[in-house]
């Protein structure tokens, strides 16, 4: 009978709902779930039946998911990824280089000062030592401010080799979903579950570098970086890696003092691209471009205001006589190569060594004026281009101080979006407990509708064996 089958079709239609529903309500709390539903179709009837139908029949599980809210989530996560994880090393190489007694200005001007208060008397010791104790002080600022940075960049390049290895795992496991997903779909099997997880698996991708998704039709995803470089495509994973190369500390130096870079590598399919580690974006990217563009420069700024300020301290005490009338020798000795040791006084240098004046008149100091004149000249910077060297730390950590602010002010808005995009990815693909409870009424009452309705059919059918009884 009709009316048994169709009673039977609606009530097994609203068991698969009621399945759905509660699947939902299990995994409202369930990061990354997304929400499914039960189509409903009717059923048309046979060829030449006059039956308005045949029941009902579920359709298709709807899975509620959509592409580009997902896309906007991700590309949020790796804006947020990207600027998060500089600001620590911002925030303190922004206090360390503007400490009212730890700052090189506060060296520079300390050794000056001392120079300017030996004028008082020229031949004075303890004024003399009190130049060579302020040439030290200055000196180990210039070291510590120097190992700071020599440790943030060691710091940034094992927090980068920490991140490749999840990175690459997690490419791996898209690429196995991505298999997965497409032999079960061709089965018929419902592959949600499947691609919740390799959406939470793309989006924590995206928070180590910034990428681009594109969807295939037979269900797999490619991912790649946003300059175009392959990460996952269809079944195939890439993988990244750090490899080792030696380059000349100044370019423009080829012959002198060398250091270790570290360039970034992508492997796909036995193919290698060199990537740019400042452009791959999110928390890979931010590391490299904080490394690559400020804080290598700001090794660099450092080293020339060390260079120049010993060497022209050095030239002016040469062309000097000590008070016994002998050509005056070098105070500060500059060595780059060495990331704790960048300034020093020369070892052995004596009060007598300072060679104050021009003549060896004793009490003569019109050498010791041109030493004081050094803090009013210019020096040059790569990155600033000609200052003075009283000004030189100013500017820099001016530089790095809107730096460390413009930062801070870009992570708060990519915090902001990043709340908004999974707000608005929960608003279509979220449980709403509510909207399930609802749900759950009305498929419990349809199932009842139909119970019933096979009870009517049976009444019917028991009549109607009494009638030929």
């Amino acid at each position: 009978m009709s009316i048994s089958n169709n009673a039977l079709s609606g009530a097994l239609a609203a068991q698969a709902a009621l399945n759905t529903v509660s699947q939902n309500i299990a995994n409202a709390q369930t990061k990354g779930y997304t929400r499914q539903g039960a189509l409903l179709q009717a059923v048309a009837p046979d060829a030449g039946n006059l039956s308005p139908g045949s029941g009902v029949q579920v359709g298709l599980l709807l899975r509620f998911s959509d592409s580009y809210k997902l896309q906007q989530m991700w590309r949020s996560n790796s804006e947020q990824g990207y600027r998060e994880q500089v600001q620590p090393y911002l925030t303190q190489m922004e206090t360390v280089m503007s400490g009212s007694k730890s700052s090189i200005s506060y060296g520079i001007d300390t050794f000056f000062k001392a120079l300017n208060a030996a004028g008082v008397d020229p031949t004075s010791s303890p004024l003399r030592q009190q130049v060579i104790t302020a040439a030290d002080s200055m000196a180990q600022q210039f070291n510590s401010i120097y190992s700071v940075t020599a440790n943030q960049v060691v710091s940034v390049q094992q927090q980068q080799s920490a991140i490749l290895p999840s990175l690459n795992e997690s490419l791996a496991s898209i690429a196995a979903l991505n298999k997965q997903i497409v032999a079960v779909g061709v089965s018929g099997t419902n592959t949600s579950a499947l691609r919740d997880q390799r959406e939470q698996l793309i989006d924590g991708v995206a928070r180590q570098v910034g990428v681009e998704v594109v969807n295939n039709p037979d269900g797999s995803v490619n991912v790649s970086l946003k300059s175009g470089q392959p990460l996952v495509a269809g079944f195939a994973a890439a993988t990244l890696n750090f490899s080792s190369k030696t380059e000349p500390l100044d370019p423009a130096d080829p012959g002198g003092p060398t250091r270790t870079v570290s360039v970034l590598m992508l492997n796909y399919q036995n193919t290698k691209f060199p990537l740019d580690e400042a452009q791959v974006g999110g928390q890979l990217g931010g590391l490299g471009n904080y490394k690559n563009t400020t804080l290598l420069p700001l090794q660099t700024s450092i080293r020339e205001i060390a260079e120049q300020m010993s060497a022209k301290v050095n030239t002016a005490l040469k062309n000097g006589t000590k008070s016994d009338g002998t050509q005056g020798t070098e105070l500060l000795v500059f060595n780059p190569e060495s990331a704790t040791g960048l300034l020093a006084v020369a070892d052995g240098f004596k009060t007598t060594d300072l060679a104050f004046a021009k003549d060896g008149t004793p009490g003569d100091s019109s050498n010791l004026q041109d030493l004081v004149d050094i803090k009013g000249q210019k020096i040059t910077l790569t990155g600033l281009g000609d200052v003075l060297l009283g000004d030189a730390d100013t500017q820099i950590v001016g530089k790095l101080g809107i730096d460390s602010q413009q930062n801070k002010a870009l992570l708060a808005t990519a915090t902001t979006i990043r709340s908004q995009a999974e707000d608005d990815w929960k608003s279509t693909s979220a449980v709403n407990t509510d909207e399930e409870a609802i749900n759950l009424m009305e498929f419990q009452n349809m199932y009842q509708a139909n119970m019933k309705v096979i009870a009517v059919a049976n009444t019917l059918f028991d009549a109607t064996l009494q009638m030929f009884g």
